[in-house]
């Protein structure tokens, strides 16, 4: 099951303001309270982040919000943390905080697309892409999709499911993200 957390409503919510953009770290960190709060109550696999209608973010509430619940002990218990709606400005204030933490999240871009950002090495991310292209793969099949030996899409792989950016079971690894 996906929680969907619309953030300007958590940002309205925990300080009482109108305006939608997410700056300051007592902002950020009022609206991770909201979250947790929220993701206390549900009873859910994926946390889905909506920045559609956040004006700004600033590295401050990046780190308060993001950097920190990917750290949090509720998100790494078995949930994934997926973030929608992100603008250019959004990805990049994000990425650049989670780059320089060594954390990785899954998002999708306002025209749907969907990226990673933060510290993922390179073939994790051709990984990614493959499984967002073709859907669940296994070592071979992704091995043989990408002209690459067994063991280094087993790594690839295994490297996503590490970061949380992808589900694994008895089969395959499936993609985190949410069907369009």
């Amino acid at each position: 099951m996906i929680l969907t957390i619309h953030l300007e409503r958590v940002l309205r919510d925990a300080v009482g303001a109108e305006f939608t953009h997410l700056v300051t770290r007592p902002t950020g960190a009022a609206v991770r309270g909201g979250i947790r709060s929220e993701l206390a109550r549900a009873e859910c696999g994926t946390l889905l982040l909506d920045f559609s209608r956040v004006g700004l973010i600033d590295f401050s509430c990046a780190d308060e919000i993001v950097a920190k619940l990917l750290l949090d002990a509720e998100l790494s218990g078995g949930r994934y943390l997926v973030l929608y709606g992100l603008s250019d400005d959004h990805a990049e204030a994000i990425d650049h905080i989670l780059v320089r933490q060594g954390l990785a999240v899954a998002a999708i871009a306002e025209d749907g697309a969907p990226r990673l950002l933060g510290e993922i090495p390179p073939d994790a991310r051709a990984a990614f892409d493959a499984l967002q292209g073709l859907g669940p793969l296994d070592p071979p099949r992704l091995a043989d999709a990408l002209g690459w030996t067994v063991d280094r899409a087993d790594a690839a792989l295994r490297a996503l499911a590490a970061r949380r950016l992808a589900r694994p079971d008895v089969a395959a690894y499936h993609s985190i993200l949410p069907a369009p």
